[in-house]
């Protein structure tokens, strides 16, 4: 086992001590003694970084810009209670945008009917337009959470609605961001 820095690098076979978080695997290679310039591979090295001690929630993939953390969620959705809107704003129609379908099968719309999501609203982003339909009758104080399938439209509604003067809106990601979606997204 070596360590650079805040990497490890371990031969594959190894154990990965539970203070590290696997990150890849990498090809290691010795140069061919008839030919300097060849390169043999010998096997695979597990590239590994120390886990974080806060407290703050590791995300297992990329986030896009502007989505919350988990922690800012709940104490978020916390502090808003019954106040709380949850707005989703996936496209109803997978012709136009295709993508939907996969958060979709995680988490359906919103259905005050079975109750299901009873906090949140289905306002589509226009991507054409790039607006969508501003909520009615809501204050402009509202504890808003905006959300698509990963984040990048629930960015660009909440930016929307803070230019039409919402002035309480973070951005939830979506059913992609599970440790996210876990705060807000059955609300």
């Amino acid at each position: 086992m070596r360590s650079r820095g805040a990497v490890l690098s371990l031969v594959v076979g190894a154990s990965v001590p539970s203070r590290y978080s696997v990150l890849a695997f990498a090809p290691t290679f010795h140069r061919d003694s008839k030919c300097n310039t060849s390169l043999i591979p010998t096997g695979l090295h597990l590239i590994a970084t120390p886990r974080s001690t806060s407290t703050s929630t590791t995300r297992t993939m990329a986030t896009k810009a502007g989505v919350a953390t988990p922690a800012e969620l709940a104490s978020f959705v916390s502090s808003a209670g019954s106040r709380l809107l949850v707005i989703d704003v996936r496209h109803p129609d997978p012709a136009v945008e295709p993508g939907d379908a996969k958060s979709l099968a995680v988490a359906g719309f919103p259905d005050k009917v079975k109750n299901y999501r009873p906090m949140a609203i289905n306002l589509p982003w226009n991507r054409e337009t790039n607006q969508m339909d501003l909520p009615e009758n809501v204050q402009a104080d509202t504890p808003i959470i905006t959300h698509c399938g990963g984040g990048g439209r629930g960015q660009l509604a909440k930016d929307f609605l803070e230019k039409n003067g919402f002035t309480n809106v973070l951005n939830g990601g979506g059913p992609k961001e599970k440790e996210c979606w876990a705060e807000y997204g059955y609300k």
